[in-house]
Parts: structure tokens; C-alpha cells; sequence
């Protein structure tokens, strides 16, 4: 369940910059393009936020984390670049061990 959680991570933060992207990007330069793709990338990115948090949910207490870990991982799923943080920090190491 932790390399799914790491891919889910990996493709939330993504999914996040993508989004971003979408509406910073193309939004001012083709608003047609932006209302096209806007559904689609956000469903995207909203089943992927929710999988990422259900499975922090899932893996807390098999991973031991404590409530300042487990809240440092939820909060980074709302900061861009977040996920890759907690990818690299929190679970590099414990797939690898």
C-alpha cells in the first residue's frame, strides 16, 4: 500500500501543478482552451487529492506515524510541490527499508 501511496503522491502533485498551470497559463492567453480542459484536470486532480488523503488515513497507524508527522502529510497535500516533499522525506526511506 506504500508504493501506491508514493505513486498517488507523486501523480496529486502533478495533477496540482498541471491545474495551476491550466489557469495561469492558458486561462488569460485561450479562455476557451482553460473552460476545456478546466473539468477534466480538476476531476483529475480531486480523485487523486482524495485517494491521497484516505490513504494517509489508511496508512497511519501501520507506518507509526505521530500526529505532527500525519499532519505535516495531510497539510502538504494543499502546498504546491508539497507532495513531492513528503515523497522524498517521509516515504523514500521507508520503501527502501
Amino acid at each position: 500500500m506504500l508504493k501506491i501511496f508514493k505513486v498517488t503522491a507523486i501523480l496529486e502533485g502533478i495533477s496540482y501543478l498541471v491545474l495551476f498551470a491550466n489557469m495561469l497559463l492558458i486561462k488569460n492567453n485561450n479562455p476557451e482552451l482553460y473552460h476545456t480542459l478546466l473539468r477534466p484536470l480538476g476531476m483529475t486532480h480531486g480523485i487523486l487529492f482524495i485517494g491521497y488523503i484516505v490513504l494517509a488515513f489508511l496508512l497511519k497507524k501501520s507506518m507509526n506515524w505521530d500526529l505532527k508527522t500525519f499532519a505535516i502529510i495531510l497539510v502538504a497535500s494543499l502546498i504546491p510541490f508539497g507532495t513531492f516533499y513528503i515523497e522524498k522525506k517521509y516515504l523514500e526511506t521507508k520503501a527502501n527499508a
